[in-house]
């Protein structure tokens, strides 16, 4: 319908279909019709006040077939479709299969460096937002038909590791590591630091680790491995709570062999200067600090290993986009990085590379239990909330079949749905009374309505395959649900364009509350065959959409709860 509507007002306005599907817009309000067509931009070309315009189209247009009327307002046209035809349209076009879905990326791929913990160290309750976030575009693109690329590129190299192997080897022991993994090699990492205060020549031992981890000395690298191993174990634990998988753990020490190709073309770009001992990248001609590439011990250091990792994912994955992950505080570093790729003349770092920053995370009057003083683990937190989703069971449907999966899906899904509702860059705070409410714009709400869906289909006589009667499904409240349904394909690609999740999340609440308004005012299980069959058709549409769009933001339905 919305293409027949761009083709009429093309041919009557004497405009490019193009020109008129990027002015065409749906009206906040159904009052004011099924489409708009604003005139504004046509007022400097055609010499006339956009409202004249409006009115000249209008005449122009005259009687249409799918048309019930048309309306001027100010400047815009305003569009009333023939109800039945425009409900047909809707519902045809949400059932269709891969509704939501797009070829707009196919052949492309996009590159997400997500997650990226920094091995050794507990993955805390700060690394669930680039992980949720991460997850949330990685499944945005891959519905838009893109190739995408799930990087974890882990914080796997640094001085930080000789700091490390000194504190192991002075005050540690197998089997504290192996017994309590990263919370020893936490305790470890702090030990050394409080005895380097007193002893500074424990800096230079780390120091002289590090540099022989760089050069390849067995035993450093064996200490290191070991490390990296219960890291990655630890971590892919909380990963299989989330649902959520990689295609890559290349971590920093993967390119630790690429940091002199990156010296090397610095170097025959003229690029490349000393600096008290050090080399740099001078950028102050671009209002930015200098982009540190070698200490002056010869040592890499992040910036080196990030350009390495750029060129290797372009070289072998062509990406249309390389997307980074990761909190506002790293704006400067990557804004240097991505600014030295580009004066190496890679223009396409320009649109290519993309930073994508987020919030912190607070937890408001939340007694959560910790392993190490006051940091959080993104386990304990996920761990909290299922055990408190099945407290909430036991009280309210302690019959419940498969219990303990349902509270993980609810209890998983109320954190993430949490982190993704508002803009990312603005902080997120956990309190459990908000975050686990069954009545509020939360995600178990969301569920709970899918839930519903599913629960009236198992228990009114529905036949899926039945002819729908589309005049049967006029109520304001069932059109209202159907254009809200109907706005998925264009929320998918909004929300890959700007890189926000919560754009999905959003829908999805719409929608949800949307249905709850067509089910108040509309009894489904109604004696009319006709009646029930049409009405359970937009209950069928409402589920598959929002299972589609839960989907997206990485979290499941449970089919009861």
């Amino acid at each position: 319908m919305k293409t027949k509507v761009i083709d009429i007002i093309a041919k009557a306005a004497n405009l490019d279909t193009e020109t008129v599907s990027n002015l065409i817009e749906i009206p906040p309000k159904a009052d004011m019709g099924d489409y708009a067509f604003p005139c504004f931009q046509l007022a400097k070309t055609l010499r006339k006040a956009p409202p004249m315009i409006a009115t000249d189209i209008a005449q122009a247009i005259g009687e249409q077939d799918i048309i019930e009327r048309l309306e001027v307002k100010g400047a815009y046209l305003n569009f009333f479709l023939k109800k039945e035809m425009f409900v047909k349209d809707m519902v045809e076009k949400s059932t269709a299969v891969n509704f939501g879905s797009s070829t707009i990326g196919e052949g492309k791929s996009i590159c997400i460096d997500y997650s990226s913990p920094n091995v050794a160290k507990n993955f805390h309750v700060g690394h669930l937002r680039t992980t949720i976030i991460g997850n949330a575009l990685y499944k945005i693109y891959s519905k838009l038909g893109y190739k995408v690329e799930r990087i974890n590129h882990l914080g796997d190299w640094g001085t930080q590791f000789g700091k490390l192997i000194v504190a192991y080897k002075a005050w540690g022991s197998k089997e504290a590591v192996e017994k309590d993994g990263v919370a020893e090699l936490m305790k470890l990492y702090v030990k050394f630091h409080d005895e380097a205060e007193k002893d500074d020549s424990l800096n230079d031992q780390a120091r002289d680790w590090f540099t022989q981890m760089e050069h390849g000395n067995e035993e450093a690298l064996e200490i290191w491995q070991w490390f990296v191993d219960i890291s990655l174990k630890e971590y892919k634990g909380t990963y299989e709570l989330l649902g959520m998988e990689f295609d890559h753990y290349l971590g920093e020490s993967f390119y630790r062999d690429k940091t002199s190709d990156v010296v090397s073309r610095l170097t025959d770009a003229n690029l490349l200067k000393e600096s008290e001992g050090a080399k740099i990248v001078d950028l102050e001609e671009y209002n930015m600090a200098p982009c540190l590439i070698m200490k002056k011990d010869g040592s890499s250091i992040y910036a080196t290993r990030d350009l390495a990792a750029i060129f290797y994912r372009k070289a072998t994955w062509n990406f249309e986009k390389c997307l980074y992950v990761t909190g506002q505080e790293q704006k400067l570093h990557f804004a240097q990085v991505f600014k030295v790729v580009e004066l190496l003349g890679n223009e396409w770092a320009k649109d290519s590379l993309v930073h994508i920053p987020y919030g912190l995370v607070s937890l408001e009057g939340a007694k959560l239990s910790t392993r190490s003083g006051n940091i959080i683990y993104a386990e304990d937190i996920l761990l909290e909330a299922i055990s408190k989703v099945k407290e909430i069971i036991a009280e309210k449907n302690p019959d419940l079949a498969d219990k303990d999966e349902v509270a993980k899906i609810v209890g998983v899904g109320a954190i993430i749905f949490n982190d993704l509702y508002n803009q990312r860059i603005k902080d997120v705070s956990f309190k459990w009374d908000k975050v686990l409410n069954f009545d509020g714009e939360t995600g178990p709400y969301v569920q709970y309505t899918y839930c519903r869906c599913a629960s009236i289909l198992r228990t009114i006589a529905y036949n899926p395959n039945a002819d729908i009667d589309y005049s049967l499904l006029l109520d304001d409240e069932a059109i209202a649900l159907l254009k809200e349904i109907n706005r998925f394909p264009q929320v998918v690609a909004d929300a890959a364009e700007k890189y926000e999740p919560c754009i999905v999340a959003r829908f999805a609440m719409d929608v949800a509350q949307s249905f709850s308004r067509f089910y108040n005012a509309c009894r489904v299980n109604v004696e009319d065959d006709a009646l029930r069959n049409a009405r359970g058709k937009l209950v069928e549409i409402t589920k598959t959409t929002l299972k589609d769009a839960l989907d997206l933001l990485g979290i499941n339905c449970p089919e009861q709860m």
